[in-house]
């Protein structure tokens, strides 16, 4: 297992919700943010969701505004990302990220450790 350790994927129905853990167990201290991406086949890697190292700043893509929850528990080193009304077209790998400079909202490339990502399936 690497620093960022991602779990809680799986396959759910259209309209179903999970929740993903991302096990941060180091480079947490000097972050400025920790975020959401995901990737799915042949398509680029995206940002889903970021939030700001004290956890008062949070953003999120426009296509997952409103369904997604960002949040992280400092005393636990878990970012967490709660999915609620899944769409199949969020079907993708999810992974997370600490970044460690860049401005607001953090950009892919201020991203500098990643986790190896977990599996989330949407079916109509």
């Amino acid at each position: 297992q690497g620093p960022l350790v991602e779990s809680g994927g799986g396959s759910v129905q259209t309209g179903g919700s999970l929740r993903l853990s991302c096990l941060i167990s180091a480079y947490s201290d000097s972050s400025t943010s920790m975020g959401w991406f995901r990737q799915a086949p042949g398509k680029e890697r995206e940002g889903v969701a970021s939030i700001s190292t004290g956890g008062g700043s949070t953003h999120y893509a426009d296509s997952v505004k409103g369904r997604f929850t960002i949040s992280r528990d400092n005393a636990k080193n878990t970012l967490y990302l709660q999915m609620n009304s899944l769409k199949p077209e969020d079907t993708a790998m999810y992974y997370c990220a600490v970044a460690y400079s860049g401005g607001w909202p953090p950009g892919l490339t201020d991203f500098s450790y990643w986790g190896r990502g977990t599996q989330v399936t949407v079916s109509a």
